[in-house]
């Protein structure tokens, strides 16, 4: 009997426990909930902190209301000039009505984000469609600064992004406004990653570059070659004023030494013009006869060339002289 009664209080208390197990849930700081019966929605955004609900009678489906990210694929979209633009961007939103986003999605956050893609890419594409290309790229005015070039890179940098948060504000607006009526959802912001040109179109832009830079390049070549040749002429003409000037001033040195020369000449021949005849004449038989295989045929008796052989050998070379 006792083991009887121990077996009911057992029972009866485990069945107390799974009541309250089952009846009592938690909703944390960072989640909303919501209570159904039977599947419908009986209570909507059930705020943090510990609730009670009825077993097998109520379910609580509890949402993740933090800031998610759809990251949206590279797209091609027209400007109102009918420029073609590549445009990778995505999408920051939020979960704010619980109810509404259980019904529309059954509580599925990939379902959502199927639904707020083509959304999005539907708010870009007018939006792109009424901007001109200029207004995508436009930079505006660097502000002043002790040092510029820092200045002018950060305020480059920051009128880029402030020139497209400025394109997104439209688009956030309208998307913003359908998700809220459709999805329950909240969105904070689109942000685009990078604009780009299409492939053709960069393409070709490369080598419009490309053929400016070898259009510049030629240009300085061209005058550096002119430039070139204007210095080697300078140096060339340089070079011959300097060769010119050796050779005056060698001429005049020259035709100096050969006037000294002839004055000595002179003067010794003046003094003794037997004896330069003499000098001379050796230093005429020195020149023609150094050579081994040297041959001359002369007459020896019709030449006054060789009259100082004519002497013998015991003769003096003085009997020579006249």
């Amino acid at each position: 009997m006792f083991n009887n009664r121990a077996l009911v209080i057992i029972i009866v208390l485990g069945i107390l426990a799974w009541v309250g197990s089952a009846s009592l849930y938690t909703i944390n700081e960072t989640e909303r909930g919501i209570k159904l019966r039977f599947g419908e929605v009986i209570e909507n955004d059930i705020q943090p902190g510990l609730h009670f609900k009825w077993p097998i009678l109520n379910t609580v489906r509890i949402f993740d209301t933090r800031v998610l990210s759809v990251d949206a694929s590279a797209t091609r979209y027209l400007t109102s000039d009918s420029k073609a633009v590549i445009v990778d961007s995505f999408v920051k939103w939020q979960i704010i009505d619980a109810g509404l986003f259980y019904e529309a999605t059954r509580g599925n956050e990939q379902a959502a984000e199927r639904l707020i893609a083509p959304r999005t890419d539907e708010a870009l594409r007018n939006k792109f469609g009424q901007t001109t290309m200029t207004q995508i790229i436009r930079e505006r005015p660097a502000a002043q600064s002790d040092n510029r070039e820092v200045a002018e890179e950060v305020q480059q940098g920051d009128s880029v992004a402030s020139e497209r948060d400025e394109l997104m504000v439209d688009p956030i607006k309208q998307l913003d406004a359908a998700m809220r009526r459709e999805l329950g959802v909240r969105i904070l912001d689109i942000r685009v990653k990078r604009i780009e040109l299409p492939s053709e179109v960069t393409q070709a832009v490369y080598e419009r570059m490309n053929s400016q830079r070898e259009q510049a390049a030629r240009g300085y070549r061209a005058e550096g070659t002119r430039q070139a040749e204007e210095i080697s002429a300078d140096a060339d003409r340089q070079r011959e004023e300097i060769l010119a000037s050796g050779r005056q001033i060698a001429e005049t040195t020259r035709g100096e030494g050969d006037a000294a020369a002839a004055a000595l000449y002179s003067a010794a021949y003046q003094q003794n013009a037997g004896f330069f005849d003499f000098y001379r004449t050796l230093q005429a038989y020195r020149e023609s006869f150094k050579g081994h295989n040297d041959l001359m045929v002369l007459s020896p008796s019709s030449n006054q060339f060789l009259q100082l052989f004519k002497q013998g050998n015991g003769e003096s070379s003085s009997a020579a002289m006249p």
